[in-house]
């Protein structure tokens, strides 16, 4: 775990960057004084609440369609606990450590608005489990929004459950025994408020957005590629042209790929060569530029979701003028459609790359050999590496599908509108996996398609790529294993600072 960067939750929003740092970079999380302050006045109305015995949901009273049915005395403290239990029934493979990670990130964001009402030592245990490295085993299915994902985490605070801890699998219990940990008594409303929300699909999405942004900026590299080694007509990207149709996202993918394919002398032999190229081809900039904007659209719909208050219901004013107000910002609809439109767009990137590389290996279209091998026929060369590209795409065509328009009814009517956000969330997760591996397979074949152009300078930014990724994986002379060079192709494609290291002008 990394002790040098300390992420601060004081009274600025934070950015989706900020919960990666924490979730995936070991950054050390910490509220200020006047976050506390400010979750301690909603307790204190929860405590008020309880004195006067006035109804409140979740504070006195069942959840969902028991809401109706009024507690009192210990059934309060007894109401939280048995809220984690029953809702944490989550099924399925467990997420990443990161992923869990980022969803406490995301609550803890929530409850310091002050408006929750969770007690101060529920949001501590919650801070030490993500600074002293105990991640909770949660179950990826289960979720229509909320509720099970946020359980699983909940129950680990009691001492309930499996968690990561010290690179082992152990039980919840040890673990906190371990960091001298006591399990957390809940009081009224804590159950509740550790499982409604909407942090599960938000921390999920940050890391997503992290994953995106990243992987926008590899596609611009590696479909350069591509261009060059299709000796493509450099006018389609001429700064004027692209300045006609006045897309944001369009115009920085126009200068990365000016800025990529400069000096190159295999496109300035080219020119003329043929009228126009294939519309995988050409329409870079319209493509990946679309990609972008999409991108913006939904950070901001994700980091407004993030810095807002999802609980229900809310605690508003002071102990001694509040109100009580039953809504329903747990609806994450937001996050919903903005990672159901991340979704559509990354696999449009991984689309037209699996269009790009298919092109490469078919000598009718390409002017290089065939497969991309030198002596076609006793070899296959790369002809079932686009194979995999194409079975990746049609994987994410069917991830692709909304999730937000799933909707079911759930709690005996009562809520029966439902966002699926985590399920869309997590489907995006599985896209941009889906989306690197494509890329992976168009880096490794532009990559060999150079071999047999490098008689001619290559652009300065394309041939920085092509001999980075020479580092790793040789040219393809004849059929070998090929799976570990998609592989370490995919490697690079992951790290998180190689990119700005080899080409720190793109953005």
């Amino acid at each position: 775990m990394s002790q040098t960067e300390k992420i601060v939750i004081a009274d600025t929003p934070l950015r989706w960057q900020d919960v990666v740092a924490v979730a995936r970079g070991g950054a050390q999380l910490e509220l200020a004084a006047s976050t506390w302050v400010r979750i301690e006045n909603a307790q204190a109305i929860v405590q008020r609440i309880v004195v006067s015995g006035e109804r409140a949901y979740g504070v006195n009273t069942g959840l969902g369609a028991l809401c109706n049915v009024s507690l009192q005395g210990e059934q309060l403290s007894q109401l939280s606990r048995n809220t984690l239990l029953s809702h944490a029934c989550g099924v399925g493979a467990p997420l990443t450590n990161e992923q869990t990670r980022a969803i406490i990130c995301a609550a803890i964001l929530n409850y310091s608005n002050g408006k929750s009402g969770v007690h101060r030592q529920v949001v501590e245990g919650l801070l030490a489990l993500l600074n002293r490295g105990i991640t909770p085993q949660v179950p990826s299915q289960g979720s229509v929004g909320y509720l099970t994902h946020m359980a699983h985490i909940g129950v680990a605070l009691l001492g309930v459950g499996n968690v990561s801890y010290r690179g082992q699998i152990v039980p919840a219990q040890q673990a906190l025994a371990e960091e001298g940990l006591k399990p957390v008594v809940l009081g009224a409303k804590d159950g509740l408020c550790l499982v409604n929300g909407t942090p599960c699909m938000s921390g999920l999405s940050c890391l997503a957005l992290a994953d995106a942004t990243h992987l926008l900026q590899w596609a611009d590299v590696i479909s350069a590629m591509s261009f060059e080694a299709q000796r493509g007509q450099i006018a389609a990207f001429d700064a004027e042209i692209i300045a006609l149709k006045p897309h944001p996202g369009m115009q920085q993918v126009g200068i990365n790929l000016r800025a990529l394919l400069d000096g190159s002398e295999v496109i300035a032999a080219s020119l003329g060569i043929r009228t126009q190229d294939a519309l995988s081809i050409r329409s870079i900039p319209q493509v990946h530029g679309a990609a972008r904007d999409q991108l913006a659209h939904a950070t901001k719909q994700i980091e407004t979701e993030l810095n807002g208050v999802s609980d229900n219901p809310m605690l508003l004013g002071t102990p001694d003028n509040f109100r009580v107000v039953s809504q329903a910002n747990p609806h994450g609809q937001s996050v919903a459609l903005a990672a159901d439109l991340m979704a559509i767009a990354m696999a449009e990137i991984g689309s037209i790359a699996e269009r790009r590389l298919d092109r490469l290996i078919n000598p009718h279209v390409s002017g290089l050999p065939a497969f991309l091998v030198a002596n076609p026929g006793v070899n296959s060369g790369m002809m079932i590496a686009q194979y995999v590209a194409a079975s990746l795409c049609a994987q994410n065509r069917q991830l692709a599908q909304p999730a937000v328009l799933d909707n079911y009814v759930t709690s005996g009517l009562q809520e029966d509108h439902l966002s699926l956000g985590t399920n869309a969330a997590l489907k995006l997760h599985g896209v941009l996996e889906n989306c690197t591996q494509i890329l992976a397979i168009e880096y490794l074949l532009a990559a060999q398609a150079f071999e047999f152009l490098k008689d001619q300078r290559f652009g300065v930014g394309t041939d920085i790529a092509w001999r980075l990724l020479r580092e790793r994986v040789e040219p393809y002379d004849q059929d070998r294993w090929l799976a570990p060079d998609i592989a370490s192709a995919a490697l690079i494609l992951k790290d998180p600072t190689l990119l700005q290291n080899v080409l720190p002008t793109l953005y």
